[in-house]
């Protein structure tokens, strides 16, 4: 489908599609205003949606409207515009997190599919079936990554205990921190559960064998009373990082995430994000010395991948609720 006409039921559709991003606890902390003129979908972070105690210096609600505005761009693309991007476009309007200007493009361009997965995405917080994924694929998924700016690694055996080690470490703190845990337990089932968090059927099972560290959004002290699966006994974990770790980078790695993971979701294949590990500074510095070649890379964000169910859908707040009006 191409139109190039920016009238109102087309920026809804753009709105709706950078909207369906991935997010921290599904806080969706976005706002979009549409430049006319330009014309541009301003991309500004939105304080309220923010996690003070999880995310104190806003890496992850970089990292949200990344993908968010991976899925404008790849929107605007399937809707016959050139999607030219600015990040951090105003230094003195730092909530200003981008500017996605809408050129005219070339009609006939080629589907790539990734618009129809947009649509598509959830992640699968269920066990998977442990069947390795092919070679190909996962070369595909790294050059999606190089293509927004990131490298995507994939580690071996070793490099896997190391990355679920941390991430049980960080899931114990998370569970044991009282301020963290509050704010976890808001986001499920809680008194904004109509367009924001996650509903309890989104949350998943935990490891009955304790190796797959999942995410305890309840924060229980006890996790033996939680419902509990076998998971896959070989997990395929990819590492996403970038060479630098500014503001900049997070938004880049944000959108080479979301990249991956509609690529993934076209290719027919389940993702959740392991996150936990990349809310406590040493528990991320330990994993950001995974590089093949030694140097220093700054790992963003850890996805596993498999065969398994689909997600639930989780809430999305409506369009007009994060459309502001034309500037």
């Amino acid at each position: 489908m191409s139109t190039s006409t920016l009238d109102t039921p087309a920026v809804e559709r753009l709105v709706a599609a950078a909207a369906a991003a991935p997010s921290l606890h599904n806080t969706q902390p976005w706002r979009f205003r549409l430049d006319a003129d330009m014309p541009a979908v301003h991309i500004h972070a939105a304080a309220d949606r923010g996690l003070r105690h999880t995310d104190p210096v806003g890496r992850a609600v970089h990292l949200s409207v990344g993908c968010a505005i991976l899925n404008l761009r790849v929107a605007a693309a399937h809707f016959g515009w050139e999607p030219v991007t600015r990040l951090l476009p105003c230094p003195d309007r730092p909530a200003l997190l981008a500017t996605v200007r809408l050129a005219e493009s070339v009609r006939g361009a080629p589907s790539t599919g990734l618009y129809e997965a947009l649509w598509r995405r959830r992640s699968s917080r269920f066990p998977f079936s442990g069947r390795p994924l092919p070679s190909d694929l996962l070369a595909e998924l790294a050059e999606a990554a190089h293509l927004e700016g990131a490298v995507l690694r994939f580690p071996g055996h070793n490099g896997t205990d190391r990355v679920l080690r941390a991430m049980r470490e960080a899931e114990w703190r998370n569970r044991a921190d009282a301020a963290r845990a509050a704010e976890s337990r808001r986001l499920v089932d809680g008194p904004h559960s109509q367009s924001l968090g996650l509903p309890s059927s989104a949350v998943g099972p935990q490891d009955a064998l304790d190796r797959m560290p999942m995410r305890d959004f309840g924060a229980h002290r006890h996790p033996e009373v939680l419902p509990a699966r076998a998971f896959e006994t070989h997990p395929t974990l990819a590492l996403l990082s970038t060479a630098h770790d500014r503001r900049t980078d997070w938004l880049r790695a944000g959108q080479a995430l979301e990249h991956v993971l509609l690529l993934a979701t076209r290719r027919g294949v389940r993702a959740s994000l392991l996150h936990q590990a990349m809310e406590w500074p040493d528990l991320r510095r330990a994993l950001d010395d995974l590089s093949a070649d030694g140097t220093r890379v700054y790992t963003q964000m850890v996805i596993r991948l498999g065969h398994g169910p689909e997600g639930p859908a989780s809430p999305r707040r409506p369009v007009e609720e994060v459309m502001e009006a034309d500037v």
